[in-house]
């Protein structure tokens, strides 16, 4: 069974700076990755994008973050990240991993979050 787990959350001061990570596994059981991305949660809201990156490399950011987000990832390693700078108390929330996985057969797989908390 195919897992996406984060890591990287945690507390940061605003102004400060985390990455998240997260890795798709086992590596045996996929067979391509395509569309990756990250999304959010806080409390009381809904669950809304981030950012997404296709497997070309191709991104994508919701208004709120751009410029000071960014989204990458490594195919070899089934691994996407995202680097969070300038960050702000509106931008705590857990964040949750994304990808579309074939393996063997296409689905899309959510990860069960990380949270990240910024204190003002």
């Amino acid at each position: 069974q195919v897992q996406l787990v984060e890591s990287g959350g945690g507390l940061v001061q605003a102004g400060g700076s985390l990455r998240l990570s997260c890795v798709a596994s086992p590596s045996r059981s996929i067979s391509s990755i395509y569309d990756m991305g990250w999304y959010r949660q806080a409390p009381g809201k809904q669950r809304g994008l981030v950012a997404t990156i296709t497997r070309r490399g191709s991104t994508n950011y919701a208004d709120d973050v751009k410029d000071r987000f960014t989204i990458s990832r490594d195919n070899a390693k089934n691994t996407v990240y995202l680097e969070m700078n300038s960050l702000k108390p509106e931008d705590t929330a857990v964040y949750y991993c994304n990808a579309d996985i074939e393996a063997p057969f296409f689905k899309n797989y959510w990860g069960q979050g990380t949270q990240v908390t910024v204190s003002s």
